[in-house]
């Protein structure tokens, strides 16, 4: 992935270009969760007026990308170890739920849409060289696609809410242990191979998998052993 916080600045909106450079240096992990942000520092490095700068940080904490705490100023936001591990459960069954829908209720169009979407993936160079796999936010992410395939406003409000963009961090740090980039578009895919066939059952299973697999390499990025929920088994 480009050095997003060296690269000279052109012209859009100024806001909305830093607000998204700032992004892709967070979900990157260019800045880490809890890494405090300087603003001088910040706007010296992208060439850039700290008013435009400070815009582009409130637009990322209102979506929960970075916080403000007293005498302590904007770092990035950060899951505590029991947040990550509580999340990660509750979304392995509501993903699970969502994909088991869209299977049934997305169109032929869409389900072409979605396999696209993994080919335009798999031209990333860093997930070529088995480095990392980036995805960006809304149509241009897998699991945001099968969220709203589902067609329930519900859940796409709890997969999309609050803590999408968050979590976006945590699932481009599973990615980047070694060989998971790959193995994490060939999930995708067979996830897609299930909707595309129709099979409900299969396409839930494929989903649960695939993220219990990405909280595994979490777990053993942080060195630490993710719980399983009790009362849960695994899919085959």
């Amino acid at each position: 992935m480009a050095d997003t916080l060296t690269e000279p600045i052109v012209a859009r909106s100024l806001v909305d270009t830093l607000a998204k450079r700032l992004e892709d240096a967070i979900i990157s992990g260019e800045l880490v969760p809890g890494e405090r942000l300087s603003e001088p520092a910040l706007a010296k490095s992208l060439g850039v007026s700290r008013g435009p700068l400070r815009e582009a940080l409130i637009r990322l904490q209102a979506r929960k990308l970075i916080e403000r705490t007293p005498n302590h100023g904007a770092r990035v936001a950060a899951l505590s170890r029991d947040d990550l591990i509580q999340i990660l459960v509750v979304r392995e069954a509501l993903e699970g739920m969502a994909c088991r829908m869209a299977t049934v209720l997305m169109t032929d169009r869409e389900i072409q849409e979605l396999e696209d979407l993994l080919e335009r993936h798999a031209e990333q160079k860093p997930l070529q060289r088995g480095e990392a796999y980036f995805q960006e936010s809304g149509d241009f992410d897998f699991h945001y696609k099968i969220a709203e395939g589902s067609r329930n406003k519900r859940l796409i409000d709890l997969l999309c809410g609050d803590l999408y963009d968050l979590l976006r961090i945590y699932r481009y740090r599973s990615s980047a242990r070694r060989g998971r980039a790959r193995h994490s578009l060939v999930e995708h895919k067979a996830i897609v191979e299930a909707i595309r066939s129709r099979d409900p059952d299969r396409a839930e299973a494929l989903m649960r998998q695939h993220i219990r697999n990405a909280r595994d390499n979490l777990a053993a990025d942080l060195g630490e052993s993710f719980e399983k929920a009790p009362g849960k088994e695994d899919h085959a």
